[in-house]
């Protein structure tokens, strides 16, 4: 058991090891910005990334993959956030912050939810997201990194945010270029030592020893309202299974938001290993993930963490850096932990410039630069999603998009196989007219079918053979009965020959009489229609 936990712990100790580091000091910003959006204190973001980080990079089922708190779960939150406060406020004995504690008791619920999907083996649905939703989700993704790094240009100024301009401006775009000019030359040079680590270090010390004027990850955590990075351990929040009184009246806001931060964080979380999985060429375990997703976040609520989900563009930077183990995780989640520990002043030195280099860098490696190659090369349809689920992340979230991708992938494969139906027709010696099926008979295609037939004008006896057919769902067996009843209504004799055991079943439930229409032969094919699967697998 121990040995399955802890399988793949390390591919490489000194690359791990470097590449957690790495992660650790990319994941303070983003972890103290994504409390900001959530309207949260920082170390409550902190906590979060540190406790996803450590659950996931044990017990995942992804090695070398990432997890935080991630904008997308923060954009999610803030309205229940924001409702709770309000409602704190209302009681006859105000509580303030009542909005977080809300959070922690909502993260209980998503945890059970994501524990069931992975105990339902849910996972694996995320094979069924077509490959243009995944192009379209990966660009989206990288611009909507890009996007969030630009608010870094900012600098709070008497309580007003403003844009950097001048000497600032220039020296914060200088900083970000050597950063990114060190992540692409170093690998050429040699791949011993991590790039975005170096690239970090170097500006540092540049900005520290020649006493440059920066934003720094200090400044950008008290320009934001917090008091710094210095904390403490994670505690116990007892106090939330005091607070469930308060909640009457507003169940429905919980639930529903733990469902939709459920399904965010799921949706990112397997496509972020699906595509960490075409970049390692292995193969994780989506519903092992689900599981841990969901272990993460209830520790969340019970330990006042933020939650969260896998980091794209984290997971991106480690795998980069040679992190493949699941050490590089935990040391990324033990090494954030430490910085609020005991590194706060030194972490709080480095300059926001270098960070949001190795960010650009991962927006540059994130993009699928491939799709403007392929766009005028593959169906008008697919391209149309491939934009569309790129457009709807950035303009949205990543859940609503990756939902529309595929459903406007299915409705186009529904469309295309409607029209795929044919019938070829002959007439037998003995004067039987023969339709011969050709293509699925399923809900799309249901209406073309059906005309194919006359039976006003059809001889007496006909037959339908469905021998390279099949009937998918339970409108194709309503079809099929409708039309073997239009002959027997004109006392015509009709045959069904080729159907699947499945098919003949569901047909004599509806209508018994049908013994005489059926015909059952060797070579029937045998398939399960969608509306009989669960019976037949359960």
């Amino acid at each position: 058991m121990i040995e399955r936990i802890f399988r793949n712990f390390t591919f490489n100790p000194k690359d791990d090891i470097l590449s957690g580091l790495t992660v650790a000091l990319a994941l303070v910003p983003e972890a103290v910005a994504f409390a900001f959006v959530a309207g949260i204190d920082p170390l409550v973001g902190l906590y979060g990334a540190f406790m996803m980080g450590i659950v996931t990079a044990l017990f995942g089922g992804r090695p070398g993959m990432i997890s935080g708190a991630t904008g997308a779960m923060a954009v999610v939150m803030v309205h229940m956030i924001q409702k709770g406060n309000e409602a704190g406020l209302a009681l006859a004995t105000p509580i303030e912050n009542l909005g977080l504690q809300w959070l922690f008791i909502t993260l209980l619920f998503v945890g059970v939810i994501q524990i069931s999907a992975g105990v339902l083996k849910l996972g694996k649905f995320v094979r069924l997201i077509p490959h243009p939703v995944m192009m379209g989700f990966v660009n989206g993704l990288a611009i909507v990194i890009f996007l969030s790094q630009l608010g870094l240009f900012k600098k709070t100024i008497n309580g007003e945010t403003q844009w950097l301009s001048g000497s600032a401006l220039y020296i914060m775009l200088g900083l970000v270029l050597l950063t990114m000019a060190i992540m692409f030359l170093l690998p050429k040079l040699t791949k011993k030592i991590p790039a975005a680590l170096t690239a970090i270090i170097v500006v540092a010390c540049i900005t520290i020893f020649g006493d440059l004027d920066v934003s720094t990850v200090g400044s950008f955590i008290r320009d934001g309202g917090g008091e710094g990075l210095q904390g403490y351990l994670p505690s116990f929040q007892a106090q939330i299974f005091t607070l469930f009184d308060t909640l009457n009246g507003h169940w429905d806001l919980i639930i529903s938001t733990a469902f939709l931060l459920a399904a965010v964080g799921l949706i990112e979380s397997l496509m972020t290993l699906n595509l960490i999985d075409e970049m390692t060429e292995t193969r994780g375990s989506g519903n092992r993930e689900c599981i841990a997703q969901g272990s993460a976040n209830m520790l969340n609520g019970l330990f006042g963490g933020m939650g969260g989900c896998a980091m794209i563009g984290q997971s991106i930077i480690n795998v980069n850096a040679g992190g493949r183990g699941r050490l590089s995780g935990a040391v990324a989640a033990v090494s954030l932990l430490c910085f609020v520990l005991f590194g706060a002043p030194l972490i709080e030195q480095i300059p926001i410039a270098a960070l949001v280099g190795v960010m650009f860098m991962v927006v540059i490696g994130t993009f699928a630069w491939s799709s403007f190659r392929i766009l005028h090369k593959i169906p008008l349809s697919d391209a149309f999603v491939l934009i569309a689920v790129s457009a709807i992340t950035v303009w949205q979230d990543l859940a609503i998009a990756v939902i529309a991708g595929v459903i406007m992938s299915a409705l186009v494969f529904a469309w295309e196989n409607a029209t795929r139906i044919r019938a070829r027709k002959h007439v037998k010696p003995d004067g039987t007219k023969v339709y011969e099926i050709w293509g699925p008979l399923f809900f799309g295609s249901v209406q073309a079918f059906n005309n194919k037939f006359d039976p006003k004008t059809d001889p007496d006896h006909v037959e339908i053979d469905f021998i390279e057919s099949k009937v998918s769902d339970h409108s194709g067996i309503e079809a099929l009965r409708g039309i073997a009843n239009k002959y027997l209504d004109l006392g015509k004799k009709v045959k069904l020959t080729h159907l699947s055991p499945e098919c003949k079943e569901l047909l004599l439930k509806a209508n018994p009489g049908f013994e005489q229409v059926i015909e059952t032969s060797i070579d029937d094919p045998r398939y399960y229609v969608v509306t009989d699967t669960v019976d037949q697998t359960v």
